[in-house]
C-alpha cells in the first residue's frame, strides 16, 4: 500500500513537472518595434501582458518612417505599432505583414509644451511671436506628430516664415528631450508624454483636432504567431484600453 502511494505521487509529481515545462516551453519573446510616443504606455502593456502569459516583449521604440524602412529591410520585427494609419496597411499590401492583422489602437493628440510657466497661452499664439528662439518639432517625414505639426503651422501661415527657428527631431521622443533640456523654448509634442504622470509642468496648449489629419495610431503583425496574436487581442481588451486612455490617449 505504501509502495502505491509512493509511486502514484512520484506519477503526479512528474505529470506536474511536464505540464510546468511545456508551460515554459510556449513562452515567446516578441520583438516589437513602436512609435516613440507609444513607448510608455507600451511598457506598461508588456509588464500586465507578460504577467498574465508568460510571453516577454522586447521594445524598440523609434520614428513610424524609420520602422517601416527596418522593416521592408528584413529587421527581426514581431508586431509594429505605427504612429500613423499609412504604413501598417502598406505593409499589408507589400507583403511584409500579415493580411488582416492591422487595426487602430489609439487616437493621439498633439500638445503644443513649454517648461515655461504662461509662455504658451491657450490659443497658441505664441507661435506667431517673437517670445522664442527655437520650436522642436518631429521630422513630418518619418513621424505622423510632426507632420501634424507641419501642417498646424501651415494651417496658421507660419510654416514658412519659421522655417529658421525649427529644431527637428527624429521622432517625438527626440522632440520632447529637445524641450525639456532648454535646447527649444517651445515643442509639439504627444499628449500621452504631457498628462502621462498626471501633472505636467509650465505652459501647454492642447492642439484642436480640426488643424491637423486625424493621428490613426494602427498596429500590425509583421511575423505570425500564437503569442503575436495573443498579445493583439489583449490591447484590444478592456483591460489594455484602461491603460492606453490613462496615458492621454482616446480610443476609436
Amino acid at each position: 500500500m505504501y509502495r502505491t502511494g509512493v509511486n502514484l505521487l512520484l506519477a503526479s509529481l512528474t505529470g506536474l513537472w511536464c505540464l510546468v515545462g511545456s508551460l515554459a516551453v510556449k513562452a515567446d519573446t516578441l520583438n516589437v518595434a513602436v512609435a516613440s510616443n507609444f513607448q510608455a504606455p507600451m511598457q506598461a502593456l508588456a509588464e500586465r501582458f507578460g504577467q498574465d502569459s508568460g510571453h516577454r516583449l522586447v521594445l524598440m521604440a523609434g520614428s513610424t518612417g524609420k520602422h517601416y524602412a527596418q522593416i521592408i529591410n528584413g529587421a527581426p520585427v514581431d508586431l509594429f505599432f505605427a504612429a500613423d494609419d499609412t504604413r501598417p496597411p502598406r505593409l499589408e499590401a507589400e507583403g511584409y505583414a500579415v493580411p488582416g492583422s492591422c487595426f487602430t489602437y489609439a487616437l493621439g493628440r498633439l500638445v503644443l509644451w513649454s517648461r515655461q510657466t504662461g509662455l504658451v497661452d491657450a490659443r497658441g499664439e505664441v507661435l506667431g511671436s517673437d517670445d522664442f528662439t527655437h520650436l522642436a518639432i518631429a521630422n513630418p517625414a518619418l513621424a505622423p506628430y510632426g507632420a501634424a505639426a507641419q501642417a498646424v503651422l501651415e494651417a496658421r501661415g507660419l510654416w514658412q516664415q519659421i522655417q529658421a527657428r525649427l529644431v527637428r527631431g527624429e521622432n517625438i521622443a527626440q522632440t520632447y528631450q529637445f524641450v525639456f533640456s532648454g535646447s527649444a523654448e517651445l515643442g509639439f509634442i504627444a499628449a500621452s508624454q504631457l498628462f502621462a504622470d498626471g501633472s505636467p509642468q509650465g505652459s501647454w496648449w492642447v492642439v484642436p483636432a480640426g488643424l491637423h489629419a486625424p493621428i490613426r495610431q494602427q498596429a500590425v503583425i509583421v511575423r505570425d504567431g500564437t503569442a503575436a496574436r495573443q498579445f493583439m487581442q489583449f490591447v484590444q481588451s478592456p483591460a489594455a484600453h484602461a491603460i492606453i486612455r490613462a496615458y492621454g490617449y482616446e480610443l476609436p
